[in-house]
């Protein structure tokens, strides 16, 4: 695999990860589209060079929350030896690690399903239409819950949908914002939310496939510079999307990222469709 297309898959990964816009799609979409065979039909490398991709933009969100992680941790700690969540901090935490359940176990039952079935371009391109029309009509809501009163049942509804975004195309971002901003979260506080819930999910999957790629030989001779490469691009746009957006959403709306995901879908779904590719 070259440097450079593990630098613009790794870019894209950071990017889409975290912009609700579907970070699985984008990363079929892309080698697709620009022709790119860079693993020749070699599943055990493409689930290694994902797991780079995934571990890049965990190192980034984690430095970009790393404040709040520290806080949680320590939060998490005090509520096990006092035997206590009275705590705001602790129960953030537990709840956080809560919402990664459904699609832990999703993921984990229909992980070879999702691989082989899910991926097609023309279900990609109407996933992404579809989140598109979903996310403008939960942005027009207007709610006003903060992040403080995260509770039990808002985890166990965006875990559930954290779990349906395992449909490439759908985007993981893209839905639990969504489902923030329907249970009265305000844009930002959604936004951080789902920020915050895709750590343990991409820990978790990170270390499942990992330990998938070790069982099977580890990484290929030769590769590690671009696997490297893929990593740091990854991190690195995974901190500039997150940061980027939280700003953003101080003053704006999602609406341009619905556009992206109605334009990009509906030429996905046209140019797939018809055979023009």
């Amino acid at each position: 695999m070259s440097i450079l297309h593990a630098i613009v898959l790794g870019i894209v990964q950071g990017l889409t990860e975290f912009l609700p816009i579907s970070s699985s799609g984008h990363l079929i979409l892309v080698p697709d589209l620009l022709r790119w065979n860079d693993f020749a039909g070699d599943a055990a490398l493409n689930k290694a060079f994902d797991v780079a991709l995934h571990l890049g933009t965990l190192v980034g969100a984690c430095w970009y929350f790393r404040r709040d992680l520290a806080r949680y941790l320590a939060a998490a700690a005090r509520s096990v030896t006092r035997r206590d969540l009275s705590e705001t901090d602790a129960r953030l935490a537990w709840l956080l690690l809560l919402s990664a359940v459904p699609g832990a176990i999703v993921g984990a039952l229909l992980s070879s399903t999702i691989d082989e079935h899910l991926g097609q371009p023309v279900l990609i391109g109407v996933m992404m239409i579809v989140g598109g029309g979903v996310l403008w009509w939960a942005d027009r809501l207007g709610g006003r819950r903060e992040v403080e009163g995260f509770a039990a049942r808002d985890a166990g509804i965006m875990g559930v949908a954290q779990a349906v975004a395992l449909q490439p195309g759908v985007s993981r971002s893209g839905i639990t914002i969504t489902a923030g901003l329907w249970l009265g979260f305000d844009r930002t506080a959604a936004t951080r939310l789902s920020f915050l819930m895709s750590l343990p999910i991409i820990a978790g999957a990170g270390l499942f496939k990992g330990l998938e790629v070790a069982g099977s030989g580890g990484l290929p001779p030769g590769s590690a510079p671009a696997f490297l490469a893929g990593f740091l691009a990854a991190g690195i746009s995974g901190w500039i999307a997150i940061a980027g957006l939280l700003q953003y959403l101080r003053t704006r709306t999602f609406m341009p990222f619905v556009w992206y995901r109605l334009i990009v879908g509906t030429a996905v779904v046209l140019v797939f469709a018809t055979g023009l590719r």
